[in-house]
């Protein structure tokens, strides 16, 4: 919206305000940063053998759309960087995944497999983050 923001404001001191509002935006796009075609390929390629798991998440990264790839390159610098930082946090790449990863990447219609999806939606954004520089170069 064109609400101008402070953001000195207390209001924004808790962490976990801001961090709701960021998963909240990412829930409330109207397709998902792993868009809703390309989920069985992602969750395809989690269960590859290890090697080739990598591998095969950067080549269907490179297959979406240049705003997604910008965005997910930026938030998972981002999420690496909480994760470098769980001594204070208390974050690990694990629960990183779980917080955000049914949030970015979700079949377009959920089945009767949602224990199943929300293990392999998990289980790639810990990949992504544990391979980041792999996965996005540099």
């Amino acid at each position: 919206s064109d609400e101008k923001l402070d953001l000195n404001d207390s209001k924004w001191e808790d962490i976990h305000v801001i961090t709701g509002a960021l998963k909240m935006f990412f829930r409330e796009l109207p397709e998902p940063l792993f868009t809703y075609n390309h989920f069985n390929d992602f969750v395809n390629a989690i269960k590859q053998e290890p090697r080739q798991r990598v591998h095969a998440v950067k080549d269907l990264i490179k297959q979406l759309p240049k705003p997604n790839q910008d965005t997910m390159q930026v938030l998972f610098r981002h999420l690496k960087r909480v994760v470098e930082n769980g001594e204070k946090n208390r974050m690990t790449y694990q629960s990183v995944a779980i917080v955000f990863g049914p949030t970015l990447l979700k079949p377009e219609k959920e089945t009767g497999n949602i224990a199943v999806h929300t293990v392999y939606q998990n289980q790639i954004v810990e990949l992504i983050l544990l391979e980041l520089n792999s996965v996005f170069g540099r």
